[in-house]
């Protein structure tokens, strides 16, 4: 830099309002002669400098108003210019007296340091107390204004997807389909039955561990209504009945994929199967669109950490309904549609793609197994966002007062029951005879709470002793008594539905069973 930069810098167009002090400090071992000498260079310079800037037109004017050679011993004293310019020789002592960053001048001796450019304060300006109080007031308010903004933005991002998400979770022949039913039938939710039977239908040489991923995949893209998730599974898709059990959905029965119903009806399957299969597949995303509910129905997830990255997704709103039921019932109704679930059985048991029934009940066992880390997972020191987003529900207090239950399920999803749900609700629960093998994946009317209690009668105790010991640890937490004799069993006044409370069963005790 110049001795002119220096000036254009240190005067900022104010140069009657500014005095430039200049310092030269003399090496060490500098005769006296030579200090002159050096004085002179500089004093000279930087008056040519202020002269060719054109603000100094005398050059007497300039010595005595805007330069002074300085020595030492004048900065320590008790004048302090507004601002000022202070130079020294390269590795001098001076350079020790600012901390502001350097920049270079080259003086007769070789490189030169300047330790100090002007002051902050470059004039005496009076500013009265009422215009900083205005000042601080319009800051603060321009603050606030920014905090008011952020804060917006942050509660906009923060807003719930205007859809409401609930994943039934469950195992099969724990009454799920009946449960999906309820849902199924109501106005303002768009249902699907587990759509992870095709994942498994595809890839069924894999184990469920392996599938938990594809599964949960599927499940998120469905929840946002991304159909082109079928792409892999489905790659010939072209009409709604290509969905499995497409027909027990409402959603898919009724406009805009069929006009066979209204959406406020109740819906039957044989009927939407005759008229609506053919509706193409497309209608299946749009009518998802349309809906404030997405309810899903899922057998096919054993951990519920598997479904973490859904639950703390910011664009799902999802809730979960774990649905259990007494493993000693499940396994009368597991009997009774043996073959349809060998495939499923030998998934689960990683048996290749082998199909397999569970005559020793280690099925049973990892299903109960699922049941108890799912409960402990969301009761016993959950996470923080599982706060209000988990609900426990059994089959058997469901069908002793299904209102009550099905109020608080309704509650619990953000939806109302109408009347015309409610008197079929009754028909459905009380209904004429037990349920019969070809109806095992159909809902029919029945007397629910008799077939709920359909395997005290049907099951020989040997085979309740097998289960209670497979499933002890299940039986316990859910609240489900045991029984010790046939006697017991038989005894339907003895009731094994016990009230629901919070066990202090874990799962290390459960691992040693």
């Amino acid at each position: 830099m110049t001795p002119l930069g220096v000036l254009q810098a240190v005067l900022q167009g104010r140069p009657d309002q500014c005095r430039v002090y200049f310092l030269v400090h003399c090496r060490a071992g500098a005769t006296a002669a030579g200090c002159t000498k050096q004085r002179a260079w500089w004093s000279t310079r930087l008056l040519l400098a202020l002269k060719a800037t054109g603000r100094a037109p005398e050059r007497q004017r300039a010595r005595e108003r805007r330069v002074s050679i300085l020595s030492r011993a004048a900065l320590s004293g008790a004048e302090r210019p507004p601002c000022r310019l202070l130079v020294a020789p390269s590795g001098s002592s001076a350079s020790t007296r600012c901390g502001i960053p350097s920049s270079g001048i080259w003086g007769p001796k070789g490189r030169s340091r300047v330790l100090c450019s002007a002051s902050a304060r470059m004039a005496r300006i009076r500013i009265s107390s009422t215009t900083v109080a205005i000042f601080l007031v319009i800051q603060t308010g321009f603050l606030l204004f920014l905090c008011a903004q952020h804060g917006g933005f942050m509660s906009q991002s923060e807003e719930k997807p205007p859809q409401v998400h609930i994943l039934i979770l469950s195992s099969w022949r724990s009454g799920s389909s009946f449960v999906g039913q309820l849902f199924s039938q109501h106005p303002d939710v768009f249902y699907l039955m587990e759509p992870a039977w095709h994942v498994w239908a595809t890839m069924y040489q894999n184990s469920a561990k392996v599938l938990h991923m594809a599964v949960r995949d599927l499940i998120r893209s469905v929840f946002k209504c991304d159909m082109s998730v079928f792409d892999a599974y489905l790659p010939w898709k072209r009409n709604v009945s290509d969905l499995f059990q497409w027909a027990v959905s409402r959603a898919l029965c009724t406009d805009p994929v069929c006009e066979l119903f209204h959406r406020t009806d109740i819906t039957s399957e044989s009927a939407c199967k005759a008229v609506c299969g053919k509706s193409p597949f497309s209608k299946v995303e749009e009518a998802c669109k349309s809906y404030s509910h997405i309810v899903l129905k899922e057998v096919r997830i054993f951990d519920l950490k598997v479904l973490y990255p859904l639950l703390t997704d910011p664009s799902l709103n999802l809730k979960i309904i774990h649905l259990v039921r007494d493993p000693r019932a499940v396994v009368k109704s597991r009997e009774q549609s043996a073959k349809a679930l060998a495939r499923d059985n030998g998934i689960v048991l990683s048996m290749n793609g082998t199909k397999v029934e569970d005559g020793q009940y280690k099925v049973l066992q990892e299903i109960c197994r699922s049941h108890v880390q799912i409960y402990e997972t969301a009761t016993l020191k959950p996470p923080s966002f599982l706060k209000d987003r988990y609900l426990m529900i059994r089959f058997e207090d469901l069908v002793r007062d299904p209102l009550v239950e099905i109020t608080a399920m309704y509650k619990f999803s953000g939806l109302q029951l109408t009347s015309k749900l409610e008197n079929w609700i009754y028909n459905i629960t009380h209904g004429q005879g037990p349920s019969r093998k070809r109806e095992a994946f159909q809902i029919t009317p029945r007397n629910a709470v008799n077939v709920s209690q359909a395997w005290r009668t049907v099951l020989s105790f040997q085979k309740v002793k097998q289960v209670q010991e497979v499933c002890k640890g299940a039986l316990n937490i859910l609240g489900y008594q045991l029984v010790d004799s046939e006697k017991e069993q038989k005894d339907l006044s003895f009731d094994l539905v016990l009230p629901h409370r919070k066990s202090q069963f874990s799962w290390a005790s459960f691992s040693e069973n």
